[in-house]
């Protein structure tokens, strides 16, 4: 194992350096980086970044393909002349176990340095503030790990995307699991469990982040990214920045109030926009009119039991012409514009993307969502915002939290380089 390889995957540098040996490493580990972050480059593209000659760029290149850390990818464009190699990071460099925790589910995945889901798990679970979740993460995870025999070496960490109020700094979730972190914050007792670094992560947040490297929201300063599931989450990007504010929680769309005496919402105040346009208002409204004696074919199907509703059992019906569905599809899209109008006129963006499973209902909740924008904003600023569907669907939160993971882990790298410790 050469140099670059103790460094990046035994934490320790197994000979000692000089100051341009040092120097030499943490030029490769930044074109790692850049290469992770952005995808295939050229010897250009890297020379440009790093204000670097192209012999040095491409000596650095070359010794990294030695490495087996880089391959060729292909040819770039060309202005004119012969078409620029593109170098990029090979397929398998590193691993990131992604966690994506939902309401009534847990997702699992290994995911790779090119952003390939490699193997994947779902698991059914109910959520509350005394769920055991470290070693119920642990156990899961550990069975994934095993059957899919992967080099643990290469394992740089483990990304964990959740609901809830996420103190990014303190490591904690301060809204579920709190359980788990009465003694210890809820990172630390995963570090301890898995022995590798843990990241923690807004689920809303974490699909946003997807969203700006791979999705609708790449190469834009100002988009917001709404997560609609069983509940609301925001992901918000301003000048080209994830914006997260003071405490790390900005996004709570959700628990905005909106209606005066309205329902009582699972966080404890009234009328939250949640009770009114989330996937769990869907479902309880649906379940009501139900009982009532609606006509719907979800009504032959679960009788007088509705255990089992959920939206994507409604949006299925609607997708088959189900008008009792479409009609609930409506009237959650309409109070959704509402809100979404609102978050126009507040931070103008030139994009709103509607990711999550409600997402899935596509023009029966895109429809009445652009018809309550058109009647709640004003038409200057509606103008600009245009509302489009996720591209990357399920998967988003379970790239994001990738991102997070080896954003720590680059950066942990280059700052060990720099103070001349390993």
């Amino acid at each position: 194992m050469g140099v670059i390889q103790s460094f990046l995957f035994k934490k320790k540098l197994t000979v000692t350096i000089n100051k341009v040996e040092r120097k030499n490493l943490l030029q490769k580990i930044k074109i790692l980086k850049y290469l992770y972050f952005n995808g295939p480059r050229t010897n250009s593209d890297i020379c440009n970044v790093f204000k670097m000659s192209l012999p040095t760029s491409m000596n650095l290149l070359n010794q990294l393909q030695k490495e087996k850390l880089v391959v060729k990818k292909g040819l770039g464009n060309s202005a004119g002349g012969r078409r620029p190699d593109l170098f990029g990071l090979d397929d398998n460099t590193f691993l990131v176990l992604s966690i994506h925790i939902e309401r009534f589910k847990i997702r699992m995945a290994i995911i790779n340095n090119t952003h390939q889901i490699l193997f994947e798990k779902t698991i059914p679970i109910v959520i509350s503030a005394n769920s055991e979740i470290v070693d119920m993460l642990h156990r899961h995870a550990q069975d994934l790990i095993s059957e899919s025999e992967i080099d643990t070496d290469i394992l740089m960490g483990v990304g964990v995307s959740m609901p809830g109020l996420i103190s990014i700094e303190e490591g904690r979730n301060l809204t579920y699991f709190l359980k788990d972190q009465e003694t210890a914050s809820l990172q630390s007792c995963l570090e301890k469990k898995f022995f590798k670094p843990v990241v923690i992560f807004n689920d809303a947040n974490s699909a946003c982040l997807a969203e700006f490297r791979f999705g609708l929201a790449k190469n834009k300063k100002d988009v917001l990214v709404v997560s609609m599931d069983w509940g609301i989450g925001l992901g918000i990007i301003m000048g080209g920045q994830l914006q997260t504010g003071t405490s790390g929680f900005a996004g709570e769309f959700g628990h905005i109030p909106v209606v005066e005496n309205g329902a009582l919402c699972y966080c404890g105040k009234t009328g939250c926009l949640e009770t009114i346009a989330s996937g769990i208002a869907l479902v309880k409204k649906a379940e009501e009119k139900l009982r009532a004696g609606h006509g719907s074919v979800l009504g032959s199907n679960f009788r007088d039991e509705f255990i089992s509703l959920e939206p994507s059992l409604i949006i299925k019906a609607a997708n088959e012409g189900d008008q009792f569905a479409i009609n609930l599809l409506t009237e959650i899209g309409t109070n959704l514009g509402k809100g979404l109008a609102i978050l126009i006129q507040i931070f103008n963006p030139e994009e709103i993307i509607l990711g999550g499973q409600i997402a899935e209902a596509r023009q029966f909740i895109t429809t009445p969502v652009q018809q309550s924008i058109n009647m709640y904003c004003k038409i200057q600023l509606k103008e600009d915002a245009a509302i489009t569907l996720s591209e990357l669907g399920k998967k988003s939160s379970l790239l994001g939290v990738t991102l997070a993971v080896m954003e720590g882990f680059f950066s942990n790298r280059v700052k060990a380089l720099k103070n001349g410790t390993q």
